[in-house]
């Protein structure tokens, strides 16, 4: 096996390494982060290199579909990822003129029936944090229990997205305002997200334990770190939760059910919120874009997609209508 430092990524080398360079450019002129297709198409640039295809008009179907089959995808939501980030690629470089026609041809696989995120309820939630909080330090992760512990916080109790929890630096945490300001999210917006007295409490022990073992940290330092300077990766938290902290927590995942994944926190944050909206008397409905903004989305509808309907959902839903129903009868 090569020394890790030859196997490091030193940028596009393909035919077709100057389109991908002018197309991450121009959709991150537009805002996108573009982050997944980035790693995507360098494993598309590198294949190319193995292949030893030295010009465009060798890229051919069946190249293409030799690529696919060495990503397989057990799903055909991932295989049609895959496959997306390649056609668009193509796409845009055939519509600025730099290829003749797109070398595309495999059609996207019908998607079967989806199943649901899973829905961490308060005690699974309350449990995993506790187990991260429990975490040992390894020689190379000081404050180990300390970090997880309220990177899990974070993730559940304000609905942050996991990159948007490693990116964030000391400075962001205002303690006047109770807010985190969040950076450059997915639609390459900033927000400011505000926190109560538990979570705060939460940030401030972790910053004391931090401080003590580092220094005093300047406000551009990441705030999740494992060595003082470097920020905690989004793999490396999703590996811990995995690894370490599922089989701790044994949650059975219900029938057509995923088993349980970080991004499912930001899911179980949305449905807590509507189930509240719901027991208190208000109307998700006219609240919804509230809590869009929230979560950082451009429009509602990107919303709708964490609002994954729960029993729990269906009964706070049918007992609403219930009172209704008898309102209208009383009226009628």
């Amino acid at each position: 096996m090569s020394p890790r430092w030859e196997r490091r990524w030193a940028g596009f080398r393909s035919a077709i390494a100057p389109g991908i360079t002018q197309y991450l450019a121009a959709k991150r002129g537009m805002g996108c982060r573009f982050a997944t297709e980035d790693r995507t198409l360098r494993v598309f640039d590198r294949f190319l290199v193995e292949q030893d295809v030295t010009a465009l008009d060798a890229i051919t179907p069946e190249l293409i579909e030799v690529f696919l089959a060495s990503r397989p995808r057990t799903t055909p939501l991932s295989h049609n990822n895959l496959l997306g980030i390649v056609h668009r690629l193509f796409d845009w470089l055939v519509l600025h003129e730099l290829i003749a026609r797109c070398p595309v041809r495999t059609r996207p696989r019908r998607a079967t029936a989806s199943r649901m995120p899973f829905i961490f309820d308060v005690d699974q939630a309350r449990r995993l944090i506790e187990a991260a909080g429990s975490l040992p330090d390894h020689s190379r992760s000081p404050l180990r229990g300390p970090a997880y512990r309220t990177i899990f916080a974070l993730l559940y109790g304000l609905g942050l997205r996991i990159g948007e929890v490693t990116r964030l630096q000391i400075g962001d945490v205002d303690w006047d305002r109770r807010t985190v300001l969040v950076r450059d999210s997915k639609f390459g917006k900033t927000r400011l997200v505000p926190f109560g007295p538990r979570l705060g409490s939460v940030l401030r022990d972790y910053l004391d334990e931090r401080e003590r073992r580092w220094r005093a940290p300047a406000a551009v330092d990441p705030l999740f770190t494992f060595d003082g300077r470097g920020p905690v990766s989004t793999n490396t938290i999703r590996n811990t939760f995995h690894r370490d902290l599922l089989p701790q927590l044994a949650l059975r995942a219900p029938e057509g059910t995923l088993r349980p994944r970080v991004h499912d926190l930001r899911h179980s944050f949305a449905v807590g919120v509507l189930l509240r909206w719901y027991r208190t008397g208000q109307d998700p409905a006219v609240r919804l874009h509230h809590l869009s903004t929230f979560l950082g989305h451009v429009k509602p509808e990107s919303t709708a997609v964490y609002l994954t309907i729960t029993s729990d959902l269906l009964q706070e839903a049918g007992r609403r209508f219930d009172r209704y129903a008898r309102r209208t009868e009383v009226t009628s």
